[in-house]
């Protein structure tokens, strides 16, 4: 019963700010049922130092719930799957250059900048941290969260060209930077001696090769028995089938379920959509993931805004904190520019386009997951209340800041409404 009265507690709370949002504040979801849940918090503390008793009750709660088993081995899945779905895979595959190269190249150059600007920044501010901790948050504030991206753009109105740059790279990067964290994470435990060079090589060709081949295998079986029969409801199944399938064989398999997932989505969207369906199971199938993500992204949001319930952020990691937005926009910056300066030939690239992908590259709850994953052996507080400040910043201010950015810019454009 605990589970479910958690699970009912998030909801109360998701449908309730919910409420509040669209009647008065009327902020883009993602960020107004964050911003009531942070608010929340802030309250809650405030009446805890009163000694008000429950709100101790409703800290242990959350601090019961495992942040990252329910993002990274439960929700993460539905919401890539969602989103993977109604990605236009043509477009995708015409800026497949600058989508891959951002997101391997720039997710390493990124970890790479923020590691080494952290590690001379920490010892400024009171803490000495070796170099390979600040390799791990380099690792897990590089990737930009595709669904924090995809629920704020979805506000936006910019060109079909640089939503498919901004939304392709956050559904592959996350995946690379899990990879690059696993490894970081092995030479932080075991020393080099055991995460050698021929380690890493073959962690990353299973992890991300293999969850890529295990998309592919997955989406054409979905495909193929989409294409078999005509009934919507077991169509539906079938796709809540393959995530939830594929993610478990995926866990057993020791491969990357997110990149896994992300591939069978893009082919299930494509084609599935195109030559297995008839018109009533799109609609049907559309509306069950459309509303399936809302409802995740809902009570993710809320959960990241109550984490502030139980995390020990003192002044001085908000200070580092504050520094870490600067650096890791920064490191945004040279690790879009630096990889796509080099792609002119491939892909539209010029000065407007490249302060959207920088500023767009939005940081979530993968971020706080990886961090909260992290170990008391390690500076865990210290890298969680950096990450936290981090991602409160991207999702609120850059959140709120992309839509106008784009007007100024010149880079919006009439859209259908509800387009992904």
């Amino acid at each position: 019963m605990e589970l479910y009265n958690t699970l009912t507690l998030l909801l109360v709370i998701a449908a309730a700010f919910g409420y509040i949002n669209h009647r008065f504040l009327r902020l883009p979801a993602t960020i107004g049922l964050m911003v009531l849940a942070l608010v929340s918090s802030l309250v809650a503390i405030a009446l805890g130092r009163l000694g008000v008793p429950w709100v101790m009750s409703a800290s242990e709660l959350v601090r019961n719930i495992d942040f990252h088993d329910v993002l990274m081995d439960v929700m993460l899945s539905f919401l890539l799957f969602a989103g993977a779905l109604h990605v236009d895979v043509r477009t995708l595959g015409n800026e497949r250059w600058a989508v891959g190269t951002m997101a391997v190249v720039g997710t390493l150059l990124s970890t790479l900048l923020v590691a080494t600007g952290i590690f001379y920044l920490l010892p400024l501010m009171g803490f000495d941290t070796p170099y390979i901790y600040c390799l791990l948050f380099g690792a897990l504030i590089s990737p930009t969260d595709p669904i924090a991206v995809m629920g704020i753009l979805k506000q936006a109105r910019i060109s079909k060209s640089l939503e498919i740059k901004i939304v392709g790279e956050s559904l592959f990067n996350d995946g690379i930077a899990v990879v690059v964290f696993i490894s970081l994470y092995e030479i932080a435990v075991y020393g080099t001696d055991k995460a050698t060079p021929a380690f890493i090589g073959e962690l990353f060709l299973r992890e991300a090769l293999g969850g890529i081949l295990l998309g592919v295998g997955l989406g054409y079986a979905a495909y193929w028995a989409l294409r078999t029969i005509d009934n919507y409801k077991v169509e539906v199944l079938i796709t809540l089938a393959l995530v939830m399938g594929g993610t478990a064989l995926a866990s057993a398999w020791h491969t990357s379920g997110p990149l896994a997932i992300v591939v069978a989505g893009l082919i299930v969207g494509d084609k599935g959509r195109e030559k297995g369906m008839s018109d009533l199971t799109r609609e049907y199938l559309d509306k069950f993931w459309e509303m399936l993500d809302e409802i995740l992204n809902a009570v993710l949001f809320v959960l990241i805004g109550l984490e502030m319930l139980v995390l020990d952020i003192s002044n001085a990691v908000l200070l580092v904190g504050a520094a870490a937005i600067v650096l890791t926009l920064l490191a945004r910056f040279v690790s879009v520019a630096l990889p796509l300066s080099f792609l002119r030939r491939y892909t539209t690239f010029n000065a407007p386009t490249l302060r959207v992908l920088s500023w767009g590259g939005l940081r979530g709850g993968i971020s706080v997951a990886l961090a909260l994953s992290l170990p008391p052996t390690m500076p865990r507080d210290l890298i969680v209340g950096i990450t936290y400040v981090v991602v409160v910043f991207s999702i609120i201010v850059q959140g709120l800041t992309i839509g106008p950015l784009v007007k100024k810019l010149g880079l919006s454009t009439e859209a259908e409404p509800g387009m992904h």
